[in-house]
């Protein structure tokens, strides 16, 4: 495996102030497979990644060394799935009067 992913489960297992001992009982593998991952012994599966991903709150891009951010940026949404949200509220609230209300009320709170 990768230094950056040895570096990094090391760093956020000393961080979350935690023992090898319990993240590896709370991840659920050995003390020993754990040292083996974060020595570079041995390589996780998946599965393992994606546990530790949850269990530290980082993404897998930067478990993996790949990027500094811990975290990747909040996902923009799709401009024409949007638009087609708008227009499909546009529809309902012209057919259904109460729900326009809702909605302009909504609105207004979120303004």
């Amino acid at each position: 495996m990768n230094e950056g992913f040895t570096r990094a489960l090391s760093a956020l297992r000393r961080e979350k102030g935690v023992s090898q001992r319990q993240a590896a009982r709370e991840l659920g593998v050995s003390q020993a497979l754990l040292s083996h991952y974060e020595n570079g012994i041995r390589e996780p599966g998946l599965a393992f990644v994606v546990r530790a991903c949850d269990y530290y709150g980082a993404s897998a891009d930067y478990l993996l060394g790949r990027t500094d951010r811990r975290t990747p940026p909040a996902a923009q949404p799709d401009s024409q799935a949007m638009e087609q949200a708008a227009r499909t509220l546009a529809e309902a609230a012209c057919a259904d009067p109460t729900l326009g209300a809702l909605l302009r009320q909504t609105a207004r709170q979120l303004k």
